[in-house]
C-alpha cells in the first residue's frame, strides 16, 4: 500500500497527519514505512527523532568544461534549453576564442551540451544536490521508547532547484510488504507529482476556509488527472465543514476523515510532540481513516473538474495611476513552510501600502487574489519550454532516446508500423523538454513542440496593478513562470514610477523560490513559533544569504509557544537578521479569511494592530536599502 498525502496549500496539517497516521498504525502493529518526501523543507523527523543509521548522497551528472579542448564554437550554449550555460569572450587567454560559463543552479543536468560538443570539451560529473537519510527504527518499540516504523527523508541542498531527483531517491525506500506513507511537498509542480507517481491511494488534507477549498481545488485536479483515487480529509475542522463538503459531492471526491479545530492540538504540534501519544482520541479517528482510504485503492476515479478563473474580467477599465518614484525596490514575502499566514501578510501590506505592483509569485498555488479580487486586463499563454514527441510511424525502435535520456521519459509501449511491432514514446509527465532526443534520434523521429504550461495575467486590484499567474496542473517549470510574473512587474513598476514591488512569494527553497528571492532588495519571512515553523525559517535564511538579500522576520501565532517564539528570536540575531513584529493568535485572523478580506480591513484586533507596525518597520528598513545596480 502506497499512500501519498498532498496538499494544494502548505499548513494544512499534512506532516501532522502522516506522522500521527504512522504512529497509530504501528501501534495496532502495522508494518510501516514513513518516508518525507518534502525534501526542500522536511519536518516529519522533527517529530519523529530518528537515530539516522543510513545516509547516501543524491548526485546529477552535470558539465564540466575542459579549456584546452574548447574551440569556442558555442553549440553548447545554443542547445541548452535552460540557459545555463553562455559563451564569452576570454581576455586571459588570447589564444583561446572564447569562456564557457556554467550555471549550475539553472542546469537541468540533461546531458545535451556534452552530446553536441564536437571536440568533448565538456563531459559529465556527478555533483551532489542532496541527500537521503534512513532509520531501520523498531516495529517491536512501544511510543514512547523509540520508533516504531522505518523512517527515511530527503534533503535538497540549499540554492539547488533539483527536488524530483531528490524525491525519486526518497522513494526507493517504498517496500511492498509495508504501509508506505508519502508525506508530499505542497503545491501542484513537478517534485509533488514525482511522490504521487505509482501511488495507490492521494490524500488531500485540506481546512474549510476560500484559501483551503481554492488549493483543495488544484491539487484535487492533480490528483484526478494522474487517476489516482483521492479522499480528502478536513483538518481543523468545525464539524460541518459544507464550504469544503459541498465541492467534494459536486466533484465526486469523498471526504474520509475529519480533524476537529482544537488549540490543544496546536500547541502539542509546537513542542515538537506526538499527538496520539497525548490524545487518545485522535487514534481511533486516524486508524478509521486509513480504513476509509484503504476502500479506495482501485476505485474508478472521477474525472478532473475545470479549473475556474483566477479574477473577472476587467470591462473599460481606467489606465493604472502613475507615481512619482524615481526607482523601486522589491519586497518579497516567503516562508520557509506553507500555512504561516504569508499571503495574509502581504494582502494586508496591500492594503496598508500606496503607488505599488503587486506580484503573486506562488505560481502552482496562487492565494492573493482570494483576499484583493483582482480584475484581469491582460491574459497570456505561458510557454515554459518544449515537450518532445515521437513520430510512430518513423521509429524504429533503436531504443537510443531512451538510453540517453537522463529523466527516463521514455516507454517502450507505442504503436506499431511497418518497420517495427512497438515504438518508443514519451511521458509528457517526465520529459523536461531538453531536447537531447533529437539530437540523438538517427532517423529524425522526435521532434519538439512548445509547451504551454500555464496562463499568467495583469489585473487590476483597489490597491494598484497585480501581476500574477497559473501554473498548469502537474506542469514543469515553475520557476521560468515565476521569473515572468517578476519580470512584467518590473516594467510596470518603472512604467507606472511606483515606489515598490510587493511580492508574495512560494513556500520552500527549490526552483519557484529561488526564482523569487534571487534579485530582490528585502525578504521577509513569515513563521510560527513551532518546531517544523524555526526549522523551515533558518534554511529560508540560509537561502537569503546564499543569494545576498537581506531579511527580516515576522512571527506568527507567537504566543503559541513562548520558548520557540524565544528561539526565533535567537536564530535571526545569529544570521544577522531581527524579529520585527510579534503577531498574535487571533480568532479574527480566521473570521477575517472566512470573511474574504485581509484582517485589516475586517475589524480591529490585536493581530492588525501587530501587522501595521509590521509595515511600519518594513518601511523604515527600505529606507536604508540601496537600489540595486544595473535594474
Amino acid at each position: 500500500m502506497i499512500i501519498t498525502v498532498a496538499s494544494g496549500k502548505g499548513g494544512t496539517g499534512k506532516t501532522t497527519f502522516s506522522v500521527n497516521l504512522a504512529y497509530a498504525l504501528a501501534n495496532r502493529g502495522d508494518k510501516v514505512r514513513l518516508l518525507d518526501c518534502d525534501v526542500e523543507e522536511p519536518n516529519d523527523h522533527l517529530f519523529v527523532k530518528p537515530d539516522f543509521s543510513e545516509e547516501s548522497k543524491v548526485t546529477v551528472l552535470k558539465p564540466v568544461w575542459d579549456e584546452d579542448k574548447c574551440i569556442g564554437c558555442g553549440k553548447c550554449a545554443e542547445v541548452c534549453n535552460y540557459n545555463a550555460i553562455a559563451v564569452v569572450k576570454n581576455p586571459s587567454t588570447p589564444l583561446r576564442r572564447a569562456k564557457v560559463l556554467i550555471f549550475n543552479e539553472l542546469c537541468h543536468s540533461c546531458g545535451a551540451c556534452t552530446y553536441v560538443c564536437p571536440e568533448s570539451a565538456l563531459h559529465e560529473e556527478p555533483v551532489g544536490i542532496g541527500k537521503v537519510q534512513a532509520s531501520p527504527g523498531n516495529p517491536s518499540t512501544s511510543l514512547r521508547a523509540g520508533v516504531p516504523f522505518y523512517f527515511a527523508h530527503g534533503l535538497l541542498n540549499i540554492g539547488e532547484a533539483l527536488a524530483p531527483n531528490v524525491v525519486q531517491a526518497v522513494k526507493t525506500h517504498i517496500a511492498p510488504d509495508s504501509i508506505n506513507i508519502l508525506d508530499a511537498s505542497p503545491g501542484t509542480a513537478c517534485p509533488v507529482v514525482k511522490a504521487l507517481d505509482d501511488a495507490d491511494v492521494a490524500v488531500l488534507l485540506t481546512e474549510p476556509t476560500p484559501f483551503g477549498l481554492n488549493d483543495l481545488k488544484l491539487a484535487t485536479a492533480m490528483t484526478l488527472k494522474m487517476e489516482i483515487p483521492t479522499g480528502i480529509v478536513v483538518n481543523r475542522s468545525d464539524g460541518e465543514d459544507r464550504i469544503i463538503a459541498d465541492w467534494a459531492e459536486t466533484v465526486g471526491v469523498p471526504i474520509v476523515g475529519r480533524i476537529p479545530f482544537e488549540r490543544k492540538y496546536a500547541e502539542t504540534y509546537s513542542s515538537g510532540n506526538i499527538l496520539v501519544e497525548w490524545h487518545d482520541e485522535l487514534n481511533a479517528n486516524l486508524l478509521g481513516i486509513y480504513e476509509n482510504l484503504c476502500a479506495l485503492k482501485g476505485t474508478p476515479v472521477a474525472a478532473a473538474p475545470e479549473m475556474e478563473s483566477i479574477g473577472a474580467i476587467a470591462k473599460d477599465a481606467s489606465p493604472f495611476e502613475m507615481g512619482n518614484a524615481s526607482d523601486y525596490k522589491e519586497v518579497t514575502v516567503i516562508s520557509g513552510k506553507g500555512g504561516t499566514g504569508k499571503t495574509s501578510v502581504t494582502a494586508s501590506f496591500a492594503v496598508l501600502s500606496q503607488n505599488q505592483v503587486l506580484a503573486d509569485n506562488d505560481v502552482d498555488a496562487a492565494d492573493l487574489h482570494l483576499l484583493l479580487t483582482p480584475q484581469v486586463r491582460e491574459a497570456h499563454p505561458f510557454v515554459g519550454g518544449t515537450k518532445a514527441t515521437v513520430d510512430s510511424s518513423k521509429c524504429i525502435g533503436c531504443g537510443k532516446c531512451a538510453a540517453a535520456c537522463h529523466f527516463d521519459a521514455f516507454r517502450f509501449d507505442g504503436p506499431a508500423n511497418d518497420v517495427v511491432g512497438k515504438t518508443w514514446q514519451v511521458s509528457p509527465v517526465a520529459c523536461e523538454g531538453c531536447g537531447l532526443c533529437i539530437q540523438i534520434c538517427p532517423v529524425e523521429a522526435i521532434w519538439a513542440e512548445d509547451a504551454v504550461s500555464g496562463t499568467w495575467f495583469v489585473s487590476g486590484t483597489d490597491y494598484g496593478p497585480m501581476v500574477h499567474a497559473r501554473l498548469g496542473i502537474a506542469e514543469e517549470n515553475s520557476g521560468r513562470l515565476v521569473t515572468q510574473v517578476r519580470n512584467r512587474a518590473g516594467e510596470l513598476a518603472t512604467e507606472l514610477r511606483a515606489e515598490r514591488i510587493l511580492g508574495d512569494g512560494p513556500p520552500g527553497t527549490g526552483c519557484p523560490v529561488i526564482a523569487s528571492v534571487s534579485g530582490s532588495d528585502l525578504v521577509l519571512i513569515v513563521t510560527e513559533p513551532t518546531v517544523s515553523g524555526v526549522h523551515d525559517m533558518e534554511r529560508v535564511l540560509d537561502l537569503s544569504k546564499h543569494f545576498g538579500v537581506p531579511a527580516l522576520v515576522i512571527i506568527n501565532k507567537a504566543d503559541l509557544n513562548t520558548e520557540q517564539a524565544a528561539r526565533i528570536d535567537e536564530i535571526a540575531e545569529q544570521q544577522n537578521s531581527r524579529v520585527i513584529a510579534r503577531i498574535p493568535f487571533d480568532r479574527a485572523v480566521n473570521d477575517a479569511l472566512m470573511a474574504g478580506k485581509t484582517v485589516i480591513q475586517y475589524r480591529e484586533s490585536a493581530a492588525a494592530e501587530a501587522i501595521r507596525r509590521a509595515w511600519e518597520e518594513v518601511q523604515a528598513a527600505l529606507t536604508n536599502i540601496r537600489y540595486r545596480v544595473g535594474r
